[in-house]
């Protein structure tokens, strides 16, 4: 039985809260490092820690209790000047969040969370007493060492009055002592030996759980191990009012269609009567149309509760590597469909520990540029008309166009001829393929050739696309585009025959006139020259593997992250926002869904990366992008 039996609502919304807080001091933890004298800052993160302890004393959360209490405690000596914030103590106190965020994960697996390491609350002990000023008496924690089990009896109760605070706020807070600091960064002052792999990092800044000895178990109704994804979501009650509204209005003109419906089928059908009906009918789509967009807004929600996590994530990264790198945050109110907020962690963060292990260059390498010695990676998101862009962009060394091809040509992921044709936007794009790695060695953070190709996977799954923008000496921009949602697919209808498909509107370029006078053969396949690039055609029916009865009329330019083609068609007919239904297990290759027009027809959905076939019959097709352009050029 669950030791919340009953108190489901209030550990969910317990979870929300908290959940937010801890991200808000994971990032002003990342501040106070820079400003270790701003007592804001202190004040901020003191009741963030006191708020969470709060909340778990109500759950009963003993072991979160103690933690947060001993950490508050040390806060609070921090903010009347009886210790300086110096690395030692930033290390405990880092320690402290991420075992904070570890036992929300056991939370949310409906568990109640173990006591933390010993050796943690020891340390965090030393720290209140002043006993870490030094650093003589603490080593760099791993954070990644799972909280071995104490019994419930052992922690001493959350529910007495925080007199320690209740002083402060009666006395008034004593001045701040300026802490002795040494010039250099950070990075500087964490030894080699104790530089934590950059996925323990990772793990603990994201709160996913690395040690298999879980908490006291509860049945979840799920398999061990099992990731649960977030289906609540917060709305703003003034958008959940504004489809209250709209649902009402459309009752109202529900009411206006019958009592019209009443008058035609007793035989009033005068003008003025059509005329009402076609107004009341205009009506109601158009309040249909505002209901369906009011809804679609309540899936809406501002991605800086995605990015709010990653400035940790970089600062220990950096830290880690002996680099000294902040992160930028921009466009944090930019709103996105909840639904691929979970799907966006994990490529952005790959991203990330690109920009910071390849991308940015240690301190001496900029100093020798001429470059300052911090470095500084930007993620931004921003709107650009049904779709949203994020950027992740760093401004060292770039990328070497001629030293990617040398060094796909060497791992025999592409050939002398391939490279020789590949302009720069093809070449940068080689980081995506399976098994490519400029490192010269394996580490537990690069050289294993994955991570790069796994990012452009799940942006493609999200109906997305990721393009790479470098400068040598200047840096390099990673920038995703996806659209506002996925419940919604701009498509463009094409036919074979009389059979209508739909090809997702992201990937077209242009549509165009095949001409079997401009139709030439290159490597036994059939190509066309636009605009001075020769592209190859990929008729729709040998895709689908229909008869191909007659040569395609029609070409649709499209392009994916690895190539341009032409896709060909009978006939094309028109564009259309589509309302994407699965077909779960029944989908076939190729098909990613479908929908309905407006005339009743079901239309499949094509998943054109499925239907171009595995990578095989892609690299095929780069080929014969290849032969073409060499063809075009001799």
């Amino acid at each position: 039985m669950s030791d919340f039996a009953g108190m489901e609502d209030l550990l969910q919304d317990f979870l929300i809260e908290a959940g937010d807080l801890l991200s808000g001091v994971d990032n002003k933890l990342v501040d106070l490092e820079r400003s270790p004298d701003d007592r804001g800052l202190l004040n901020e993160i003191f009741r963030g820690f006191h708020t969470i302890k709060g909340g778990a004393g109500f759950l009963s959360a003993t072991e979160l209790v103690t933690l947060c209490h001993l950490t508050e405690n040390l806060f609070d000596n921090l903010r009347n000047g009886e210790l300086a914030v110096t690395p030692e103590i930033m290390d405990v106190i880092l320690a402290a969040t991420a075992t904070v965020r570890e036992m929300f994960a056991s939370l949310e697996q409906g568990m109640q969370p173990a006591a933390a390491d010993p050796d943690l609350i020891a340390r965090l002990r030393q720290a209140i007493a002043g006993e870490l000023v030094g650093g003589d008496a603490v080593q760099t924690p791993d954070l990644a060492e799972p909280a071995p089990a104490v019994a419930a009896s052992q922690v001493p109760g959350g529910g007495a009055p925080d007199w320690e605070l209740l002083h402060g706020v009666v006395t008034g807070v004593a001045r701040v002592v300026q802490p002795a600091r040494e010039a250099a960064p950070m990075a500087a002052v964490v030894p080699a030996a104790e530089r934590r792999p950059p996925e323990e990092i990772i793990k603990a800044a994201v709160g996913r759980r690395v040690s298999d000895k879980p908490g006291s178990p509860v049945s979840t109704g799920r398999r061990e191990g099992e990731k649960q994804r977030d289906n609540s979501i917060r709305v703003d009650t003034t958008r959940l009012d504004q489809v209250l509204n709209l649902s009402g209005e459309i009752g109202l003109t529900k009411n206006r269609l019958n009592a019209l419906r009443s008058d035609i089928l007793s035989g009033r059908n005068d003008t003025e009567t059509l005329h009402s009906l076609d107004l009341a009918v205009s009506q109601l789509d158009l309040l249909v149309s505002d209901l369906q967009n009011a809804v679609m807004k309540t899936r809406m929600q501002p991605i800086g509760r995605l990015f709010q996590k990653y400035p940790r994530i970089a600062r220990d990264l950096a830290r880690n590597m002996g680099k000294d790198v902040e992160l930028v945050l921009a466009g944090e109110e930019t709103e996105i469909d909840k639904t691929m907020i979970e799907d966006l962690a994990d490529p952005i963060i790959h991203l990330i520990r690109n920009a910071v292990d390849h991308g940015v260059e240690d301190a001496a390498e900029r100093i020798a540029s001429g470059k300052p010695e911090k470095s500084i990676v930007r993620l931004e998101a921003r709107q650009e008309g049904d779709h949203i862009v994020i950027l992740v962009a760093d401004d060292g060394r770039g990328m070497n166009a001629e030293r990617l091809r040398a060094k796909a040509v060497e791992k025999g992921l592409i050939t002398d001829e391939e490279s020789n044709a590949m302009d720069e936007r093809q070449s940068f794009n080689l980081v995506f393929l399976p098994g490519f790695s400029m490192a010269a060695q394996v580490s537990d953070v690069s050289g294993r050739g994955v991570g790069m190709d796994v990012v452009r996977t799940n942006i493609q799954k999200l109906n997305g696309n990721i393009e790479i923008l470098s400068q040598l000496g200047k840096g390099t921009t990673f920038v995703i585009s996806l659209p506002l949602t996925l419940a919604i697919l701009p498509v463009l209808l094409v036919r074979l025959g009389d059979q209508p498909f739909a090809v997702p509107l992201s990937m077209v370029r242009e549509i165009l006139p095949i001409e079997a006078k401009e139709v030439q053969e290159v490597g036994g396949r059939a190509t066309m020259v636009v605009r001075g690039e020769v592209l190859p055609i990929l008729p729709l029916a040998g895709l689908l593997g229909w008869p191909l009865e007659r040569a395609p009329s029609y070409g649709v330019l499209m392009q994916t992250a690895e190539m341009s083609f032409i896709l060909g068609i009978d006939t094309f007919a028109g564009r259309e926002d589509a309302v994407i239904k699965s077909l779960d297990d029944f989908r076939p290759k190729g098909v990613a869904g479908v929908t309905t027009l407006s005339n009743g027809q079901i239309v499949l959905i094509l998943d054109m990366k499925e239907l171009l076939g595995s990578a095989g019959d892609q690299r095929w097709l780069s080929r014969i992008t290849m032969m073409a352009k060499q063809v075009a050029t001799a």
